[in-house]
């Protein structure tokens, strides 16, 4: 599938006739005479070709006049796995909108993270979206305001400011202007058996069939740094520093979404929060188009066909993950959560779990800028790493973010002191989302490659990797499937 899918009628007609949840998120059908928008998959009759327009957003949809469907929820779609396989500039200004930049920073502070002028990001979102930043970012503010009317029995006030709204009254005509209905209308709909609990948000995080939770689950549980993560009964729960405060998510696969449970200190943070949890689980992701590719590859086909759906299991804080991975430098995983979870002791901020648990935020890069490198239990040359990397995270001279672009960070981490291309590749796959990420030395890669009969040099392997490219970050997960030894942290 490729970008502008909005723009080729007859597949998109033909998606929508076969109700292909596939492409749910990728495009949204308007429909022209009921004024509606909806996503392919809409359970209702699809209208005649000739009633349907295409848009490649919600957003587009909304500035058109067009009202989301009530059956089928188009704002509630995956997001279109565009923004997180390309590394262009509308790529990165997607990132960091859904990462609420937009209605924390407006959209000067958007054009400043990238590098752009205000101008040039308009007409660059406007050409591929549809929509400039500010409608995006309205149609996002929507979206938020449905999920608290509908998850919780908050205050409509109270609603209007958490979801972003500068007055009730824009809140107001924003919700019935997107969804044809007030928003008391909409608490009304809600089921009678919701049950809410004060201070906690439950939803459903929708994704692309299939997704195997295996290796995204039990990556993050392997490495579970104690205070700041756990898994318990069949949930992956974590700590998460968020722009006005923290919060505390729990995650449990389900076959048709991840059921995700919010506890935070300062509702603006819903959206960052939602968005950050579906980067860490990868659930933009397009796996037919992904697993397509890998299955040409007789070796891989089958690993592909055995367990479909592999996801990259990410972060939620690409400067943690940083700090991480030279924790975890060639020692094993247990060694690298031990050294972990020493910092989250001494430098992290202690936080509230209601189910208790979880004790920590991990530390900033700030606090662990002003750590004494004589307290650091690792070789020198470790410490010289590690204090190097978070004093440059700190002043601002590295900057690790959802914006950042793949190559030239890439570049940058390689010229720090003890980064190897391993540690840049694995910040580069799990941290900044890089699909075609490769990790070549990686022990576990290279005894997988062996027992498949693959090339097992980096440079050999990395040759035949060409045929698996754009995502080779996948091409890891299956490899490292096949690995029954515990998860290490060896090459540098």
């Amino acid at each position: 599938m490729q970008n502008g899918m909005h723009t080729d009628t007859e597949r998109c007609v033909r998606a929508v006739q076969s109700k292909d949840a596939r492409f749910d998120g990728w495009f949204f059908t308007a429909v022209l005479t009921t004024r509606i928008y909806c996503r392919p998959s809409c359970p209702v009759v699809p209208p005649k070709p000739e009633n349907m327009t295409f848009y490649p957003s919600a957003a587009a949809c909304q500035q058109a006049g067009f009202r989301a469907c009530k059956r089928c929820r188009p704002d509630t779609s995956p997001g279109s796995p565009e923004w997180n396989q390309r590394a262009d500039l509308v790529a990165r200004a997607m990132r960091l909108i859904a990462d609420g930049t937009v209605d924390r920073e407006g959209v000067p502070g958007l054009a400043a993270r990238l590098g752009y002028s205000t101008r040039q990001i308009e007409r660059q979102l406007l050409a591929e979206l549809g929509a400039g930043p500010l409608a995006l970012a309205r149609a996002q503010r929507a979206q938020t305001a449905r999920l608290l009317i509908e998850t919780t029995a908050l205050p409509m006030a109270e609603i209007a400011f958490a979801a972003g709204f500068s007055s009730i009254r824009t809140f107001n005509d924003t919700v019935r202007d997107v969804f044809a209905l007030s928003p008391s209308e909409l608490r009304n709909r809600r089921p009678k058996t919701t049950v809410l609990t004060p201070g906690t948000l439950t939803l459903r995080l929708p994704f692309r069939t299939p997704l195997n939770p295996d290796n995204l689950f039990g990556h993050l549980a392997a490495t579970a740094v104690p205070g700041v993560e756990e898994w318990r009964a069949g949930a992956y729960r974590r700590t998460l520093r968020l722009p006005y405060g923290h919060g505390i998510a729990s995650l449990t696969p389900r076959t048709d979404h991840i059921a995700c449970r919010l506890t935070l200190s300062d509702l603006r943070d819903l959206p960052v929060a939602i968005s950050r949890c579906r980067r860490m689980l990868d659930l933009d992701a397009d796996p037919v188009a992904v697993d397509d590719q890998l299955r040409t590859d007789p070796v891989l086909a089958p690993l592909v066909d055995k367990a479909p759906g592999r996801r990259v299991p990410r972060t939620v804080d690409e400067a943690e993950f940083a700090v991480r991975a030279v924790l975890g430098q060639q020692v094993s995983t247990a060694a690298a959560r031990t050294h972990a979870a020493r910092l989250v002791t001494a430098h992290g901020e202690r936080v509230d779990d209601p189910e208790g648990g979880l004790t920590h935020l991990f530390p900033s890069v700030e606090s662990l800028a002003a750590v004494d490198p004589e307290s650091l239990a690792m070789p020198r040359t470790r410490r010289t790493t590690f204090t190097t990397l978070v004093a440059q995270l700190a002043d601002g001279t590295l900057h690790l973010g959802v914006e950042s672009d793949w190559t030239e960070t890439r570049a940058r981490l390689l010229s720090l002191p003890g980064f190897g291309p391993w540690t840049a590749d694995v910040i580069a796959m799990r941290a900044l989302g890089d699909p075609d990420a490769f990790l070549p030395t990686d022990l576990g890669i290279r005894r997988a490659a062996q027992e498949l009969g693959l090339p097992s040099t980096p440079a050999a392997l990395t040759a035949r990797a060409a045929a698996w490219r754009p995502w080779r970050a996948y091409a890891v997960q299956y490899l490292w499937a096949t690995d029954s030894h515990p998860i290490n942290f060896l090459p540098v």
